[in-house]
C-alpha cells in the first residue's frame, strides 16, 4: 500500500518509468549505476539514447522468479531482487571493451564493472562501477582492490572510478590517501561513501553531491517520491 507523510510518498510499485524519466533528462556521457535491477539495462538504455553494461553482483539466484515477485511486491522482495552494476554510454562515445572483476564472493558477491569507451576522434576512457561490501574493513578491501585492477586494465589512459564505496574519507583517511598515491585517483569527497574519483582528467565542474530534488519526482497527489536512498554524484572533465 502506499504510505504518505507531509512531503513524501512510499509507492509498492516498480519505479522504472520514474528512474527512467530522471535519468534521461540529466546531461552526462558516462552514468554509474550501482545494484540496479538487472532487467532494467535494456529500458533505461533505450529511454536515455544510451549503449550500456551489466555485471550482476549479489542475490541473483533463480533471477526470472525475482524479476516476477519484484513486480508483484516491490516492498516485499526488496534488494533480494538481485543487483547489478550497470554502465551507460552516451554517443558520441561508444563501448570499445568489457572487463569485470569479482572482488569478493562473501558475505556477498562484489564485483568491479570495467569499460573502456572510445570517441570518434579516437580518444580513450575507462570506467570502473562498484558496490563495496559494507563494514569498513571490508569495503577498504573491495575498494583497493578495485583500485588496483582498474589502474593496471587501464593502463595510460584517463579513468574514472566511481560507486558506492561504502567508506567514508573521514572513517579511513589512509584508504583514500593510498588510492590517490599509488593510482592517482582524487578528489574525495569528504563525508560521502558515494564517490566519483579520476585520474589523467582535467576537472571542469567540482565533483559534488547534487540536491535530493535531482533524485525526486512528483507523485500526482503534491508529494515527492525519492527514487534512491543514495544521492546522485557528478563531475565534469575535460580530456586531450
Amino acid at each position: 500500500m502506499t504510505e504518505r507523510g507531509a512531503t513524501h510518498a512510499q509507492v509498492n510499485r516498480p519505479l522504472l518509468g520514474e528512474f527512467a524519466g530522471v535519468l534521461a533528462g540529466m546531461e552526462w556521457d558516462l552514468a554509474l549505476l550501482q545494484e540496479a535491477p538487472p532487467r532494467w539495462l535494456r529500458p533505461l538504455g533505450e529511454r536515455c539514447g544510451a549503449s550500456g553494461v551489466s555485471v550482476r553482483t549479489s542475490r541473483n539466484t533463480l533471477a526470472p522468479l525475482r524479476a516476477w515477485a519484484a513486480e508483484l511486491n516491490p516492498d516485499l522482495i526488496a534488494s533480494n531482487e538481485g543487483g547489478s552494476n550497470q554502465v551507460l554510454v552516451r554517443a558520441p562515445w561508444r563501448v570499445a571493451e568489457v572487463r569485470h572483476e569479482v572482488l569478493t564472493k562473501r558475505p556477498e558477491r562484489r564485483v568491479v564493472a570495467l569499460v573502456r569507451v572510445t570517441a570518434p576522434g579516437g580518444a580513450e576512457l575507462c570506467a570502473g562501477c562498484l558496490h563495496a561490501s559494507r563494514g569498513p574493513r571490508d569495503a577498504a578491501r573491495d575498494v583497493s582492490l578495485a583500485a588496483e585492477v582498474a589502474d593496471e586494465w587501464a593502463d595510460s589512459r584517463p579513468l574514472v572510478l566511481g560507486g558506492d564505496f561504502n567508506v567514508r574519507p573521514e572513517e579511513d583517511a589512509g584508504l583514500y590517501a593510498a588510492l590517490e598515491r599509488r593510482h592517482g585517483l582524487r578528489p574525495a569527497l569528504g563525508k560521502s561513501i558515494d564517490q566519483l574519483l579520476a585520474r589523467g582528467l582535467e576537472p571542469v565542474a567540482r565533483t559534488a553531491v547534487l540536491a535530493p530534488d535531482a533524485r525526486e519526482v512528483g507523485d500526482g497527489s503534491g508529494r515527492v517520491l525519492r527514487l534512491s536512498d543514495h544521492p546522485v554524484v557528478a563531475a565534469s572533465f575535460s580530456m586531450e
